[in-house]
């Protein structure tokens, strides 16, 4: 892609414009990146996505646009001939008949009629309550959706026979700027959401800061916000934008069966969780100033920049006063929000809010606040790494409060001489330079040299057939496997609850289909057995193939198995071995075929006896 640019630069107009050539992108290198981040990945390569993208940059280096990858280094210059020309003429046009498919689908599309199976589209509060109202209407069977963005998250777990889409209702979609705050409507996108947030206070600067690193670009662009705190309230979802939102105040206004409600959001966090009638309509964030008050968010992910869960979330918001006596910073009022570290949705920690209020900003204030946030957060059993969640909930804490402690020479004390300017975490490692040089060394070779991945052009270009891309056969059926959940445990039976996806189960295929006799054939090795197909009757570990559920089609097999209720017995049996010691004590080893038993070399006795250094005790686990 490119290599289309340079042929396209030697043609382009010359102009004292400083604008763009017509029909060049004033995309710059830092936007190019911003908008693959959530699409860079370690098997396709961080350097080929990122020099592609790059090249269509206005402010793009020459140095910067991968040539170094196209020529190896040496004295004979890059042939640019070889670039493919430039035609202004062959630029790609939206197709007339998608044109056309589109404008269809925005007309006004009449509420279907009732007992029919496939898409609703209310575009009234009033409608999307006549829909709840009508006999068909079952919580089991219809799902209500904006975007259904939250599929990519959790995996829908039945079939539903019917989708009520919300997003052509206006009041979904309204945006309310005053002197008090932002409203914003629960079907607005959150790069939406982030826009009209960009454009307030340092408070509301600093929420559209923190919602930009959520997801990816086009995530953000379809998901709501409205569906992201919806999510955070019915299921353990990590939600960096609820935690935000929490800080900062907001309140929901959600209509029920009966009545519209407005609630806090940490009320509405803590209420049960959410019937499919209840909807959230609007959110509201207040306009905090700018004047003695600190707003500050954090986040510790895989990923900086988008498109990973948070290990910890975090958002604090202090309105603070002078201390004329010791100079320093007295705080008023503190909300500290934290979520993602192991909990059903993002907590206030208000024993650490009661403990600072009214205290100045001192370093044993910061200590007994940082001692008492230790037993506030606690993660729920099953959390991983629990300690270290901890930890950062604790370091999120003490760079606020530290910031606080430094800022005591601020004029206002306002967001913009805070922690923002302290502890932000600010985009200025992009765009990654770098730069390749192939340096081809014949000692080796062809050891060292580049080798372009066999079929890499066809999947480059989308023109590589995978399994999935495999027209099925006439007649075929598709299975997906049940697995044990349970490690050394009698499996009784398999059941299905009773589900639109158990109804498309053919069969299902188990142990007690092979006939006697039968193997696992191509599983077995040498001293070591046969492994067993399934694990019937008695699991071995958990994961074990149990059986394989056949149905018409493979979203309807794997739907089946994920349903599949195991009945299980542990009677006369011993308690599994989970760990290492537990193996060494049951005698329980895999043996070890002779050919790669570990040989002796040298004498470690004597290696040790004269070594400088003695290792008086210790464990190796392999």
């Amino acid at each position: 892609m490119c290599m289309s640019i340079f042929s396209a630069l030697v043609k382009a107009d010359k102009t004292s414009d400083p604008a763009p050539t017509p029909g060049f992108s004033k995309l710059t290198c830092s936007e190019a990146e911003h908008a693959i981040s959530g699409n860079l990945c370690r098997c396709t390569g961080y350097r080929p996505i990122l020099d592609t993208c790059k090249s269509f940059a206005a402010d793009v280096d020459l140095e910067d646009l991968g040539l170094n990858s196209f020529w190896k280094k040496g004295t004979d210059p890059a042939d640019v001939d070889k670039l493919p020309e430039y035609s202004s003429g062959a630029v790609c046009t939206f197709p007339e008949f998608l044109k056309s498919e589109i404008k269809g689908q925005m007309k006004d599309a009449p509420v279907v009629n009732a007992g029919e199976d496939g898409w609703y589209h209310p575009k009234s509060i009033g409608e999307l309550h006549t829909l709840f109202d009508s006999d068909w209407f079952d919580e089991n069977s219809v799902k209500i959706v904006a975007s259904n963005t939250g599929a990519g998250v959790y995996k829908d777990q039945d079939l539903y026979k019917k989708y009520i889409d919300i997003k052509g209702i206006p009041e979904l979609s309204v945006i309310n700027r005053s002197n008090k705050g932002v409203e914003i409507g629960a079907a607005v996108s959150i790069s939406k959401a982030i826009e009209i947030f960009s454009d307030g206070t340092p408070v509301f600067r600093k929420i559209a800061s923190h919602l930009s690193k959520v997801a990816s670009p086009f995530i953000r662009n379809m998901g709501t916000i409205g569906g992201n705190v919806i999510m955070a309230q019915r299921l353990p979802f990590a939600s960096d934008i609820v935690t935000v939102l929490l800080a900062a105040g907001s309140t929901v206004t959600i209509q029920t069966a009966s009545k519209m409600l407005c609630l806090t959001l940490e009320e509405f966090l803590e209420q049960p969780p959410c019937d499919a009638k209840t909807i959230l309509l609007t959110i509201f964030v207040p306009d905090w100033g700018s004047d003695n008050i600190l707003f500050e968010t954090s986040r510790a992910a895989p990923r900086p920049f988008g498109n990973a869960v948070s290990y910890v979330n975090s958002a604090f918001l202090a309105r603070t006063s002078g201390d004329a006596a010791s100079e320093g910073l007295i705080i008023e009022d503190i909300c500290l929000a934290f979520g993602a570290y192991g909990v059903d949705h993002a907590t206030r920690a208000r024993k650490v809010e009661e403990f600072l209020k009214g205290k100045s900003v001192s370093a044993p204030v910061i200590l007994e606040a940082v001692q008492l946030l230790k037993d506030v957060i606690s993660p729920s059993e099953g959390t991983t790494h629990p300690e270290y969640r901890v930890s950062l909930a604790v370091s999120f804490l003490f760079s606020f409060l530290s910031a606080l402690g430094n800022n005591l020479n601020a004029p206002n004390g306002s967001c913009a001489n805070g922690p923002e300017k302290h502890g932000k975490v600010a985009n200025d490692d992009l765009p990654i330079r770098s730069r390749q040089e192939l340096v081809f060394n014949d000692e080796y070779k062809p050891v060292g040299k580049p080798i372009t991945k066999s079929g890499a052009e066809l999947q480059a270009s989308g023109e590589a057939v995978y399994v999935d891309d495999i027209p099925a056969p006439k007649d075929c059926l598709y299975g997906a496997f049940i697995y044990s959940t349970h490690p050394h445990a009698h499996i009784k039976g398999v059941n299905f609850r009773s589900s639109l996806a158990s109804e498309k189960v053919i069969t299902v295929i188990s142990a007690k289909d092979i006939p006697a006799g039968g193997k696992n054939v191509g599983s077995g090795w040498a001293m070591l057995g046969h492994e067993a197909l399934f694990g019937d009757p008695v699991s071995e570990f958990a994961g074990q193939n149990i059986g394989i559920v056949i149905a018409e089609t493979q979203k309807y097999a794997y739907m089946a198995a994920k349903q599949a209720i195991i009945e299980y017995s542990t009677e006369n049996l011993e308690p599994p071995i989970l760990t290492i010691e537990d193996a060494i004590q049951h005698d329980s080893y895999i043996p070890v075929l002779p050919f790669l038993a570990p040989q002796p070399v040298g004498d470690f006795d004597q290696g040790m006896s004269e070594a400088d250094h003695k290792i008086l005790s210790g464990e190796v686990h392999t």
